[in-house]
């Protein structure tokens, strides 16, 4: 663990009589994200946001704001501070194990975060046995943990010696596919004999995130260093693409075309796009 990483929670592991304190981090590295300031255009100088009363337009500072919901248009039970705390769960510093089940069982759909977990001193032992454990059994562990007043069920898994542990929605925040009405629609031999052709070029043995960079990110940082060094910057107009061009297209001729008119079998392969970092113009490689 980097020695600059800053834990964001201490709790400890248990499943049986077996108990593991480890340290909560977050995997997503902060220093790595841009963000931008909302500031007075003529001046530069920074503005900040005020809570504005609907009824009367005047400015309600933050001690004079309470919570209520809105159970009917316009009417509202209200909730002090106080009362939220007390319908509130709390706070556990436990990680209750509930079960041991296959990772691909459980939807990426289902996923809301991910952490990484160190053993605190005295925790090292059960932490390596935990992760190897799931590692020679291809079982992850689910659980349940309480934070910031909130129940969440989690998925402990091994990742590189070590667990991560991923943040789950409950079944009853997860939108079905059929609340979204699609429509059907027939699909051809001759369709998805090619649409197989065209995944078979662009098929890899395994995802490689690092062939993929944040190209945006690294035409943001090229613009600011050009505004720092008082440069314009300019902006290239888009290519259209067949979908946008047209109302509908031939799907036989757009598969034909992807596949570089070589339809059938033996079609030649592509490797895969690799991914360019717009800051430094190199591809990355395998």
């Amino acid at each position: 663990m980097a020695t600059n990483a800053r834990p964001m929670a201490s709790v400890t592991v248990s499943f049986g009589l077996v108990a593991i304190p480890v340290n909560v981090y977050s995997s997503v590295v902060t220093a790595e994200r841009m963000s931008f300031n909302f500031l007075r255009a003529k001046d530069g100088s920074r503005v900040r946001q005020q809570y504005i009363a609907v009824n009367d337009g005047e400015v309600v500072p933050r001690s004079e704001i309470t919570k209520g919901y809105e159970f009917s248009k316009g009417q509202f039970v209200i909730f002090s501070a106080k009362e939220l705390k007390e319908l509130e769960d709390k706070t556990s510093r436990t990680i209750d194990i509930t079960e041991f089940v296959p990772l691909e069982s459980v939807d990426p759909i289902y996923f809301a975060g991910t952490y990484l977990l160190a053993p605190e001193k005295g925790g090292a032992k059960p932490y390596a046995l935990l992760a190897r454990s799931l590692s020679e059994s291809e079982l992850c562990a689910v659980g349940r943990w309480v934070s910031h007043g909130k129940e969440h069920i989690v998925v402990l898994r091994p990742l590189d010696g070590g667990l991560a542990m991923h943040q789950l929605h409950f079944h009853a925040e997860i939108r079905s596919m059929k609340d979204l009405g699609i429509e059907t629609a027939k699909v051809s031999d001759a369709e998805l004999k090619l649409a197989r052709q065209l995944i078979d070029q662009l098929a890899a043995k395994k995802f490689d995130p690092t062939e993929y960079a944040d190209e945006f990110k690294g035409r943001l940082a090229a613009a600011v260093r050009r505004k720092i060094d008082g440069k314009e910057i300019s902006v290239a107009a888009e290519a259209g693409t067949a979908q946008s061009e047209g109302n509908v297209i031939d799907l036989m001729q757009a598969l034909k075309k992807s596949l570089g008119g070589k339809p059938e079998g033996g079609a030649t392969r592509r490797s895969p796009k690799r991914a360019t970092s717009s800051a430094t113009g190199k591809a990355s490689r395998r």
